[in-house]
């Protein structure tokens, strides 16, 4: 099993983590609106560039915190082993989700810096739909559904690829263009630009991207069982042999 990292380390993973993220996804949709009027080929460089993105900044802060970068993510890590053993406590639950949130926010101003936009500018783009939120929960459950498929099924070798390939689909064929990720979402509205979200729209953004969290999970334990207690005979299944860590769980 993979060492856990002092705990102050695993943060400042997670809040640099969260911070470049959302400086890919921000920087890239400015830059996109400055060289295209096109709003499908702006959407087109927004997401490849958060693909190509969020798969390095898994691959690189991956061994530390397990990249994480998403509350939801966290607190699904924490949900799941509670019982079993390892995972996160309640106490670094927060300090995640603190981190990430703080480090949104920091990238957004970054990437507003970089383009000599003002630091903070508030998102005039509004986000209120039911059609949007159940976007929302499309993304969010899958991304949910797919990472801890991929750890329950000894495949999450597999998850800086295919946690980014998800993001990059769900830009197109959800209604809300993927967000899927509180932190990230709250960071957004810190700026206007193509990426932004209206601050009035965070809360039915949030609650629904919670709602597909929990989804999500219902799916993992309805098609892969549930964990099995630390300590207890390991079932014989055809996955791959080897030990993987839970809390290697990324995320949007």
């Amino acid at each position: 099993m993979t060492a856990v990292l002092p705990l102050g380390r695993r943060v400042a993973a997670e809040g640099v983590g969260t911070a470049a993220l959302v400086a890919v996804v921000v920087g890239s949709g400015i830059q996109a609106t400055e060289l295209s009027r096109d709003v499908g080929v702006q959407l087109l460089a927004n997401s490849l560039a958060t693909v190509f993105g969020l798969s390095v900044l898994i691959v690189l802060l991956g061994p530390v915190s397990g990249a994480h970068f998403n509350p939801v993510v966290s607190a699904a890590v924490w949900w799941t082993d509670r019982r079993t053993g390892g995972g996160l406590t309640l106490r670094e639950l927060a300090a995640y989700a603190a981190a990430q949130t703080a480090g949104a926010i920091g990238g957004a101003v970054l990437a507003n810096a970089m383009f000599a936009q003002p630091l903070v500018t508030w998102s005039a783009h509004d986000r209120s739909a039911p059609h949007l939120w159940l976007g929302e929960m499309v993304a969010t459950s899958g991304l949910v559904l797919l990472v801890f498929g991929l750890v329950r099924s000894g495949r999450d070798r597999f998850a800086p690829v295919a946690v980014a390939a998800w993001i990059g689909a769900a830009y197109w064929f959800t209604s809300s263009t993927s967000f899927a990720n509180p932190a990230v979402t709250i960071g957004r509205a810190f700026t206007d630009s193509f990426a932004g979200i209206a601050p009035g729209s965070l809360p039915t953004f949030v609650a629904a991207q919670i709602a597909g969290a929990v989804l999500g999970l219902a799916l993992v334990a309805a098609l892969f069982g549930r964990p099995v207690p630390a300590g207890a005979p390991a079932v014989p299944t055809p996955a791959p042999a080897g030990e993987h860590e839970l809390s290697a769980a990324p995320g949007h």
